[in-house]
């Protein structure tokens, strides 16, 4: 299986142009799998909430969607990008899985982020895990990083694949995504973008380093902190379920719970 990440710089409100970028960057790239940035195609730093609003989506539909599963659709690929979710008079950071199939699974971010509380409401959709070509998968956003219980509660729910689309401007999420990686023995897949904002008189400088780390921890391929790009690996995501550190250790059968 090729799991892919595309790192970009979108322009922020430019939806149609965001879009288009990630059309033109990927069109002649094989990937099973395509994870792009949290928000990816609205940018980031919106200065209320009425602003994100206008610029955010019902799960399953508008713009971003519908040009994104037609690329799903038409290539086979498992398709997962961040966006800003509506849903009555609630907003949330979310990620949406898109299928061939026509299929799609909704992630709410549970950890939001500085003044992201100011704009979206906390997630409640839960850690969940979904299968795509006989693999298991399950999604994060961005922050969600910081908190292990995230990437500790899609593994024991099964998840081979860790799909995390990302904003990162803090600068440790590159390394501790290794740690997420080896302390679960799963792949993670970290979508990030660069470039800057500084719409709320706050200034903002994305980091960049996109990543593919394997359950061993190995960086199987990484972007650079300024550049956008495409970066692809090959996996095996039955790797992620031997969860043996030693003949007589294993990650989840040794875990002592009654204790921690």
């Amino acid at each position: 299986m090729k799991v892919a990440l595309y790192q970009n710089d979108p322009d922020f409100g430019e939806i149609e142009k965001n879009v288009a970028d990630v059309l033109d960057k990927v069109k002649n790239q094989d990937f099973d799998v395509l994870v792009l940035p949290e928000l990816f195609a609205t940018g980031y730093q919106f200065k209320n909430r009425e602003e994100a609003i206008s610029l955010a989506d019902e799960a399953g539909s508008g713009y971003t969607y519908n040009i994104l599963q037609e690329l799903s659709a038409k290539t086979g690929s498992l398709i997962v990008y961040g966006f800003p979710g509506i849903s009555g008079d609630k907003l949330y950071n979310s990620s949406i899985a898109i299928l061939p199939d026509g299929r799609f699974f909704v992630y709410q971010k549970t950890h939001l982020f500085d003044s992201e509380k100011n704009i979206f409401d906390p997630g409640v959709t839960g850690f969940f895990v979904f299968e795509f070509k006989e693999a298991r998968f399950g999604m994060m956003v961005c922050f969600d990083w910081r908190y292990p219980e995230s990437a500790r509660k899609l593994s024991l729910l099964g998840a081979q694949v860790i799909l995390h689309p990302s904003n990162l401007v803090l600068p440790h999420c590159p390394e501790a995504m290794v740690t997420r990686a080896l302390e679960n023995n799963v792949f993670t897949v970290t979508g990030n973008r660069i470039g800057q904002e500084n719409r709320a008189g706050q200034p903002l400088k994305f980091i960049g380093r996109s990543r593919i780390i394997s359950p061993r921890g190995q960086v199987l391929d990484e972007a650079s902190p300024d550049k956008t790009g495409f970066l692809s690996a090959d996996i095996e995501p039955e790797q992620a379920d031997n969860k043996q550190v030693t003949p007589q250790n294993d990650l989840f059968k040794d875990r002592r719970p009654e204790y921690y």
